[in-house]
């Protein structure tokens, strides 16, 4: 995935209300979420990745991150706090407690895992085919022999290899992007995520096909010895998933329902 300038954003994400229905059950469990400052839950985020996190000139903040820690702030009563941090520094900081989570998007591995607790991955990413809408390859596997183009020096390199595609490289995403919308090649190979925001945002003639060529799961990490809070957060993110609310919320920005099918579960 690679960042990019995008749309101006609208409001309504960066301080959750409090909505009644939600108010009595989170005055009585407040002192239990292990948060560092009660009633709010403050998260670190980069705010500059879209389609995770997007800030406008005034600094307001959208994207599927934001919108999914407002939804569980809104049901659990918190006041959502987003905390601009550089990626290098995600981890230092939560380790150091300097916010309660991190609700950027970054990968479940197992080498992170042993440093944070991972709430429960909320969703799915990865390579991915992106062909014309009326193009007659419906599967990977009928890249073969098609010219198909990537970035340069990526890992995208191999998979196209794999397919035993023809390949074609670019400085960037929208470079191929364009020249496949242009009809000059057959297929491109990039991030799923970055893919379908593109495709959403500017409404283009693409679609993706149904399998990934590689995948991973995100989930937002916490600083372990926070076994409440892992819980609740996950117990509410299971509740927005069940309702339909994750997919009203984040199919505006990607088009399609990216909740994992197996997400990965919390360690606790």
């Amino acid at each position: 995935m690679r960042r990019r300038d995008f749309l101006r954003v609208g409001a309504g994400f960066a301080g959750a209300s409090l909505g009644a229905p939600w108010i009595l059950r989170s005055q009585a469990r407040a002192a239990d979420l292990e948060l560092l400052k009660p009633g709010q839950l403050s998260a670190a985020t980069e705010g500059t990745y879209p389609p995770f996190s997007i800030a406008d000139a005034g600094g307001t903040l959208d994207g599927l991150e934001m919108r999914m820690m407002g939804e569980i702030c809104k049901r659990l009563g918190l006041v959502y706090k987003p905390v601009i941090i550089k990626w290098e520094s995600l981890l230092i900081g939560l380790l150091a407690d300097e916010y309660d989570i991190s609700s950027n998007a970054m990968a479940i591995t197992a080498e992170r895992q042993k440093k944070v607790t991972f709430c429960d991955a909320w969703i799915e990413f990865g390579a991915r085919l992106i062909v014309p809408k009326d193009s007659p390859i419906t599967s990977n596997d009928q890249a073969k022999g098609k010219t198909v183009g990537l970035i340069v020096g990526s890992t995208y390199v191999k998979l196209a290899e794999a397919l035993a595609a023809e390949q074609k490289l670019y400085k960037s995403d929208p470079d191929a992007v364009q020249d496949l919308v242009n009809g000059n090649i057959d297929a491109v190979i990039t991030d799923s995520l970055a893919a379908a925001y593109m495709i959403t945002k500017n409404n283009l003639p693409l679609r993706m096909t149904d399998t990934f060529l590689d995948s991973a799961q995100d989930g937002w990490p916490v600083k372990k010895g926070k076994p409440n809070l892992v819980k609740a957060i996950n117990s509410t993110m299971a509740s927005i998933v069940a309702d339909g609310t994750y997919e009203k919320l984040t199919k505006p920005l990607i088009g399609y329902n990216a909740y994992p099918k197996n997400p990965i579960r919390s360690q606790i």
